[in-house]
């Protein structure tokens, strides 16, 4: 069976950061569990030194095996921290077996999102073990994330649960990084299989954005890369709907510039909206631009606003429906992906900690719940059991005793 421990912390050094958010996490566990083999899931913002973050792990627990990324902020049971230098852990303790299981790759993009994904989903396969959840952590910057799916369920079938989210940096959509086998990757992925069989996963998924005008069409494309929206150059034709310079940095734009798509109407009632959203990160100089999803010839987008309503309404709808699933279940741990939109970058200090209050305390009912979180890119959150990736949402993974 496995055990869960978190903590995260706002502490400049980085080495110091690790190792105290190691103990804080760690503290209260039966010793000599610093020695224990274990695997340690790390969020760290972009202003750490990663190679002292992975240095550091190292010294205080050398049996421990790091995986983690970037983001724009971590989210704990402590709550949020999106300064410079702010890193959350959770420490996974396995008991008489090893119920986890750990690949990576060093180079995912949207060309090979499909064959990488495949391939580490085949390399957890090869264990032989019993693995019925798959947490996924990807480069947040040119990922085809559907394509991802794909090759993850190619192997292990469309049943099974993936979660996870797309690294991220301080909102610039510049370089976002990834940490696995002792190393830093910059466009890497890592991908772990949970064979615990007492535990099980619940999810519940929201965004509140609205769409505004009229939809446009993509006219020309590439796999996920837009060439062409309407026969003109799809990034300048974007920049001109929302009356910015065309060679405007992507970067600035998130936090408005959000594109949506229609959703089947299957799962539009789980979602409380008709439509899923997808961010652009990545811009060439041609003007063509990227999704972090497949976007074919044809495919209408439309722009879309923030509704504060919808989304702390909204909020408070998934969270029952969360609540509801979890039932009289114990939750063992939780992760959780956030847009890094919704920080700073949308609401003041005071509207975000009501926002992660009134996510967490449904599901902790004040208990030290172990809590790992980040403002990424994107998540992967299924509907109605259907593996999906989203934008611009809370997403939130309960892992449940059965």
């Amino acid at each position: 069976m496995l055990n869960f421990y978190s903590a995260s912390n706002g502490q400049v050094n980085s080495k110091k950061a690790i190792q105290q958010s190691l103990t804080a996490a760690l503290g209260d566990a039966p010793p000599p569990i610093f020695q224990d083999e274990m695997l340690v899931v790390v969020h760290s913002t972009i202003g750490h030194d990663f190679e002292d973050i992975i240095a550091g792990a190292k010294e205080i627990c050398p049996q421990a095996e790091l995986v983690g990324c970037t983001c724009a902020g971590v989210i704990g049971k402590e709550g949020a921290n999106e300064s410079m230098r702010a890193l959350g852990v959770m420490a996974i303790v396995p008991g008489q077996t090893k119920e986890y299981h750990v690949t990576s790759c060093d180079n995912i993009r949207g060309h090979n999102s499909f064959e990488e994904a495949r391939k580490m989903a085949l390399e957890l396969k090869a264990t032989g073990a019993d693995i019925n959840m798959i947490q996924f952590l990807a480069s947040g910057i040119d990922i085809a994330a559907d394509r991802a799916v794909e090759g993850i369920e190619s192997v292990f079938g469309e049943g099974i649960p993936i979660f996870g989210g797309t690294s991220s940096d301080n909102m610039r959509a510049i370089s976002s990084y990834q940490f696995a086998d002792g190393k830093v990757l910059e466009r890497g992925a890592i991908m772990i299989g949970y064979s615990d069989p007492t535990l099980t996963i619940e999810m519940g998924v929201h965004h509140g954005s609205v769409p505004i005008g009229q939809p446009f069409t993509v006219t020309r494309s590439e796999g996920n890369r837009v060439i062409e929206i309407e026969d003109q150059a799809a990034w300048p034709y974007l920049m001109s709907k929302l009356d910015l310079p065309p060679d405007t940095h992507p970067g600035p734009c998130i936090p408005i510039a959000g594109m949506a798509e229609l959703l089947p109407k299957a799962y539009r009632g789980s979602y409380d909206n008709d439509h899923i959203l997808r961010v652009i990160v990545k811009v060439d100089e041609d003007g063509s631009f990227y999704m972090p999803v497949d976007c074919p010839q044809g495919t209408q987008l439309w722009i879309v606003e923030r509704d504060e309503d919808l989304i702390f309404e909204g909020l408070d709808r998934m969270m029952k429906r969360l609540v509801a699933q979890i039932g009289g279940h114990k939750v063992a741990a939780v992760f959780h992906t956030d847009c890094a939109a919704r920080g700073r970058a949308m609401f003041d200090a005071i509207v975000k900690d009501e926002i992660i209050e009134n996510m967490q305390q449904p599901v902790t009912k004040g208990e030290a719940v172990p809590w790992l979180g980040m403002y990424g890119f994107g998540e992967f959150t299924s509907l109605k059991a259907k593996n999906l990736f989203h934008n611009y949402t809370t997403s939130i993974y309960a892992l449940i005793r059965k």
